[in-house]
């Protein structure tokens, strides 16, 4: 499931995400990303990871269309989670041109607003 959070940035969409992650709830977010941002407006994504389940088939799908469509607009990915897989996933994220990636633990929300904004 997705649930979008308050975002203490303009420049920042901010969500949780628990469970499983659904083609629809990928839609919802793209819908989210298009109604905040033009089509070559950088933005940066804070995400709270819980505890998830293996995404869909057709999820997967759904987020490899939004990355390609949205790829250049990506700037800071915050990834807030005590799950050490995906902090390992999010610094290989961070070796991708032109998006900077980090994973910070729950305890660490904090600075990771402070990072986003920086």
């Amino acid at each position: 499931m997705l649930t979008f959070i308050p975002s203490q940035d303009s420049q920042t969409i901010a969500f949780k995400i628990e469970g499983t992650i659904t083609k629809e709830n990928l839609q919802e977010l793209e819908r989210e990303i298009s109604e905040r941002f033009s089509k070559d407006q950088p933005f940066n994504a804070y995400a709270v990871i819980g505890q998830v389940k293996v995404p869909t088939i057709n999820a997967l799908i759904e987020e490899a269309k939004i990355d390609m469509k949205r790829w250049s607009q990506y700037n800071k990915l915050a990834v807030v989670s005590e799950k050490n897989w995906l902090g390992t996933i999010t610094d290989l994220g961070d070796l991708l041109p032109g998006i900077e990636a980090k994973h910070f633990k729950a305890n660490e929300a904090e600075q990771a607003w402070n990072w986003i904004k920086g």
